[in-house]
């Protein structure tokens, strides 16, 4: 296993359209384990692929944040919404593309969801709280989306400057 680089914003990568996954194999497991413990390194509690420059359709989460807890990692492949509810929460979302970066967003409070697991199987659930917030933003990257493109532009474009002057100060080392 080991940690991956994130891409921080912008990067047109974070703007793609992912690929569906194909191929259930080991090099598949061997991402999902990377990318668990990047998302774990980070710390997160959800890693999209192409936030590590891999154009799939396969995102990482583990919710579970009390402590002491059992950590619940799941990966899932090829994910897809099935249904939605009415009912809506807001979350401080933040993201590991974007460092130190934190906005309210607004997102249907449970999610019904479909992906297949690492063995080709489907599977499905529903997520509400946090787990439907987290399925949800993780699935955005796969469409390209970022949580701040819910933002008004005024406040997407102040993120978006400190994200190039992060990048710009990374770069120089």
């Amino acid at each position: 296993m080991s940690i991956r680089n994130i891409l921080i914003h912008p990067d047109p990568r974070l703007k793609k359209i992912t690929a569906p996954v194909a191929a259930f194999n080991d090099d598949l497991r061997r991402l999902a384990d990377d990318m668990l413990e990047t998302m774990y390194d980070a710390p997160g509690i959800g890693l999209a692929a192409p936030q590590i420059a891999v154009m799939s359709r396969m995102l990482v989460m583990d919710c579970e944040k009390e402590e002491g807890a059992t950590p619940q990692p799941m990966v899932l492949l090829n994910p897809e919404i099935m249904w939605s509810s009415d009912e809506t929460s807001i979350y401080d979302e933040g993201c590991l593309s974007i460092p130190d970066q934190y906005a309210e967003v607004e997102r249907p409070a449970s999610v019904k969801v479909k992906w297949t697991d690492l063995d080709g199987k489907e599977a499905q659930e529903t997520f509400d709280g946090l787990w439907a917030t987290c399925v949800q933003h993780e699935m955005d990257h796969l469409d390209g989306k970022l949580f701040i493109d819910y933002l008004k532009p005024l406040k997407r474009q102040m993120i978006t400057r400190k994200m190039q002057k992060l990048k710009r100060e990374l770069a120089r080392g």
